[in-house]
């Protein structure tokens, strides 16, 4: 099987367990995960707070200030949402939990708006480099 076979099975499982949110979002915590994993110095089980502000991370890196429009758009609007995906992707067996793992742990991480919104640093070109 191919990654496209493999993602378009994935993606129909996902449609067949009735996902509410845009095929994207999915994607996007997957990457997240991949994203969290790479900062620690030993791949190991994480939290849910601990993804929930992997997303907002990793959305202000592959996003900029558009992170919380983009991930709003995909129909994620809370870290509530989060929990639903990463425990859809667990039904479908892409993902594994430990024991005690929830889906409620993911609810109220942070508000979307001040997290995305207050912390953004710009990591745009300087006022020295800009061509006038």
């Amino acid at each position: 099987m191919n990654e496209l076979q493999f993602a378009d099975d994935v993606f129909e499982r996902l449609r067949q367990q009735g996902a509410a949110y845009d095929e994207r979002a999915f994607v996007f915590v997957l990457a997240a995960i991949q994203y969290l994993q790479s900062k620690l110095r030993v791949r190991r089980h994480v939290t849910s707070a601990e993804l929930a502000w992997a997303c907002r991370d990793f959305g202000l890196d592959q996003f900029g200030l558009m992170a919380r429009e983009v991930l709003e758009y995909w129909g994620v609007r809370e870290t509530a949402d989060l929990g639903r995906i990463v425990f859809s992707l667990v039904d479908i067996g892409l993902l594994i939990t430990q024991p005690g793992d929830r889906e409620d742990d993911f609810a109220g991480v942070f508000d979307f708006a001040q997290a995305f919104q207050a912390n953004y640093i710009w990591r745009g070109v300087s006022a020295e480099d800009r061509i006038l």
